[in-house]
């Protein structure tokens, strides 16, 4: 059965955009803009499904800029305690069991994290336990992608059953219109205990008097389903809360607990555990309130959410969402805010589908970090305790997956929103200070799940720092870092968690600082090649930030180990064809890791050899050296992209090349500038944005990983990439719009021109900043932190004479 219109008691005009009658593209595609306009209204050009497909892992539902809120669907493909994909929702997957509260944008751990609870809207009676229903059999419905259309700050979505639901978010609040089939039982299900992850607990009370239904649900666990995570961090770590409230009476309400219904019950509780499959079935617990749609067929919600209390819950609707504003209100509100929030940047010219992937990827780039502090400054701590927020900090951010972000969204985030990036820097610290002095690498709301490997949030700060933010207490953020790489701590021997979320965050200090590199029979951690390369990318960061600060003793020390990755660097390493010299994992006796292959990933996390031998950003004239030259590097990376025939290998699937899908080997077309050809950056950066990314669910080549490689493409389209970690000089590559305007919030702004940009001119011929022709393929701090002008004469054509002289190459 269709879904049919909403009564017109309310809805009126509004009709039309909540029961979609054609496909998605045609409802967010733009009209044709003049060659030579700038884009004035850039969620025009916002396709939130792009990446829901082909492993990107977005969701498509209704979210403001760093919102706390993000309200969208949980699929599903039969398994109740599973999804359709991680994070939630997967193109491919039309069944739905509810939209959920809170989402992560891109993280891969399926089924993710959060997924907070799914409110269902059913036609139906509810005459048994929806926990019970293990395959989501009964309590779920099939749709279209006919009837579903994703904006930013708007989602709707007509079922397959009848049911409609229109969603508008502020950044703690939401307000949902929601339509039955007249004459038909019409209830929603709050599945309170059904997160992505599962619960330790969960409640739901129901307040019929006041037409409320509240409740909370107690929960964590990201990643800590998956094997080489095991059952350490199947653990809880937030409480989240809500109160929704409602315009007319109910008809009817229940409860359930397993397998258990209770027909006019309003209050239950219960968990479901943190186990998958047949241990976690037909556990957990929810309530539901049916409406009479005899004379009246559709519903108003409005509902808010805390992670510190109910009362917080209560007040962020409260303050954030007037009393009689509907979803139309809401969704012109979030529009809005989503408008100026992606006016940072402003570009001229183009295709209209570059310009979809362009401000799709960067309001990718700009959904996190994510609110967790009340509209009253509170929020949870990594202790468990309730915080306020510091003096003079704006807010308390989380969801930092910081072994993705530090190559690319963090620059992103410095560069246009320096603000928030001080404020996320200052939370960081917040969460350290509460966690014994301990910076994890991947923070969940207020937990710390340790996944993945290295220390990225010293890369992380020590880049805000260079890239001129100063919002923060960095003078404390960096010795907390520093005693953090210097200081072995307990944890850093143990195996809990490995290897993909050991617990210790530098592991076996003590033993790196002796042995200068992470023993892979000893590491306690992912992988030991990895772990150098990742300590050394850090500890270089940690010296560049030091040297700004003026504190040079620490500088060279940490400018010292940023060079360790040598020691993992076996010159006699071979792939069997003639090539040598490679990044290979070595044991406590200096022995190097056999057997040995370049596709291999031991010693490595979530890459091989061949990909993590150009994870130097920080010393690719000392890694050219290792390999016998700049030539010989070159002639290497030209193999890293392109097949013994010559043709381009950037799509991955293979362990040898180029894999554009996970995060070590994304900053290696921007490497050629640094060996003195440019023009070969230029080709391959623009091969990886014409072929791996573009319009439609497809959209992403993988993970988006919180924004990560959204950012890549932001900044790729602009012509920039940033150096190394703990730098703001940029790496000049061919823009691909002819104008574009960076607008920085605290002085000069950025412009670019290209007039020649398309299709045809992918090639840099010269280039001048502010004003002046430059010779050099990059551009020191001063255009990030002081603004400035770039012109680009492009041309049809390699210039193999530009930018190649070598007192003037990047470091």
């Amino acid at each position: 059965m269709p879904p049919r219109p909403p009564s017109a008691r309310r809805f009126g005009a509004r009709a039309a955009a909540l029961v979609i009658t054609g496909a998605l593209a045609a409802a967010v595609m733009p009209p044709a803009a003049q060659a030579d306009a700038f884009v004035t209204r850039p969620t025009a050009y916002v396709d939130p499904l792009i990446g829901s497909a082909n492993g990107g892992n977005t969701f498509p539902g209704a979210t403001l800029p760093y919102g706390m809120i993000a309200w969208s669907p949980t699929s599903t493909t039969g398994d109740q305690t599973s999804t359709g994909a991680a994070n939630g929702y997967e193109y491919g997957a039309t069944r739905l069991r509810g939209l959920s509260l809170t989402h992560v944008n891109g993280a891969g751990c399926n089924p993710g994290a959060a997924g907070d609870v799914p409110i269902m809207p059913f036609v139906g009676d509810v005459t048994s336990s929806p926990s019970a229903d293990t395959k989501d059999a009964v309590y779920a419905a099939n749709f279209s992608h006919d009837n579903e259309r994703a904006v930013p700050g708007r989602y709707t979505l007509g079922l397959d059953s009848g049911a409609s639901a229109d969603l508008a978010v502020s950044k703690r609040a939401g307000v949902a219109d929601f339509s039955f089939p007249a004459g038909k039982p019409a209830n929603l299900l709050f599945r309170v205990s059904n997160s992505l992850n599962g619960s330790e607990d969960a409640e739901v009370e129901i307040d019929t008097a006041h037409r409320k239904v509240t409740g909370s649900v107690l929960t964590g666990a990201f990643c800590g389903r998956r094997a080489n995570g095991g059952t350490n961090n199947r653990k809880s770590y937030y409480r989240l809360y809500f109160s929704a409230s409602f315009d007319r009476d109910f008809a009817s309400t229940g409860t359930w607990k397993d397998g258990t219904l209770a027909p006019g019950a309003t209050t239950a509780s219960g968990g479901e555990g943190y186990a998958t499959g047949a241990d976690r079935a037909g556990r957990g617990s929810g309530g539901w309130v049916g409406f009479d749609t005899t004379a009246d067929d559709d519903v108003r919600m409005r509902i808010g959410i805390s992670y510190v209390s109910q009362a917080g819950a209560e007040a962020n609707l409260r303050k954030e969402i007037a009393p009689k504003a509907g979803v139309e209100d809401v969704a012109r509100a979030g529009s809005r805010a989503w408008d100026q929030e992606l006016s940072s940047v402003r570009t001229g010219g183009g295709t209209d589908a570059q310009r979809t992937t362009f401000y799709t990827a960067l309001y990718h780039s700009l959904m996190q970090p994510n609110l967790i502090s009340d509209t009253d400054g509170r929020y949870p701590g990594m202790d468990g305790k309730p915080h306020r927020v510091t003096r003079g900090q704006g807010a308390q951010y989380s969801n930092f997956s910081g072994w993705d972000q530090y190559r690319a969204q963090i620059q992103l985030l410095a560069l246009l929103k320096p603000r928030v990036a001080g404020d996320f820097a200052q939370s960081l610290y917040n969460f350290a200070r509460q966690n014994g002095g301990v910076w994890d690498r991947w923070v969940h709301v207020n937990g710390a799940t340790h996944v993945m490997t290295g220390d990225p949030t010293a890369a992380t700060l020590a880049t805000f720092y260079a890239m001129g933010v100063r919002n923060f207490d960095y003078e404390g953020a960096f010795e907390s870092l520093a005693r953090q790489a210097t200081v072995p701590h307990p944890d850093g021997v143990s195996d809990a968690g490995c290897p993909g979320q050991c617990t210790g965050q530098r592991p076996n200090l003590a033993q790196y600082l002796e042995s200068h590199y992470a023993p892979q029979d000893v590491c306690h951690c992912w992988g030991g090649a990895a772990e150098t390369l990742e300590d050394a990318v850090a500890d270089a960061a940690l010296g560049r930030w030091a040297r700004l600060l003026g504190r040079d003793e620490e500088a060279d020390a940490f400018d010292a180990r940023g060079r360790w990755w040598r020691n993992v660097f076996n010159p006699e390493a071979g792939d069997g064809a003639g090539t040598t010299g490679y990044i290979q994992a070595r044991n406590l006796d200096g022995s190097w890791v056999t057997p040995f292959s370049p596709g291999s990933d031991r010693g490595f996390a979530q890459g091989t050899s061949a990909t993590y031998t150009w994870m130097v950003p920080q010393d690719v004239q000392g890694l050219a050296d290792a390999m016998g030259g700049r030539d010989t590097a070159a002639q290497r990376l030209d193999s890293f992209f392109h097949k013994a025939d010559g043709s381009w290998s950037v799509k991955g699937g293979d362990a040898l090349r180029y894999d554009p899908t996970n995060e070590p080997g994304i900053h290696a077309p921007w490497l050629y500038n640094a060996l003195g050809k440019p023009w070969k950056t230029q080709g391959t950066v623009r091969e990886i944005v014409n072929t791996v990314y573009g319009t439609g669910p497809r959209g992403l080549p993988g993970n988006d990983d919180l924004g990560t490689m959204s950012a890549w493409y932001v900044f790729s389209a602009l012509g920039l990439y940033p150096q190394t970690p703990g730098s703001a000089t940029m790496l000049l590559g061919a823009p691909l719009f002819p104008a574009a305007v960076i607008d920085r919030p605290q002085g000069k702004g950025i412009t670019i021109s290209a007039p020649a940009a398309d299709a045809t001119h992918p090639y840099i011929d010269a280039v001048e900043v502010d004003g002046r022709p430059s010779d050099r393929s990059w551009t020191d701090a001063r255009l990030v932190n002081r603004g400035g002008s770039l012109n680009y004469r492009l041309a049809d054509r390699q210039n193999t004479g530009w930018a190649t002289g070598p007192a003037g190459l990047p470091q």
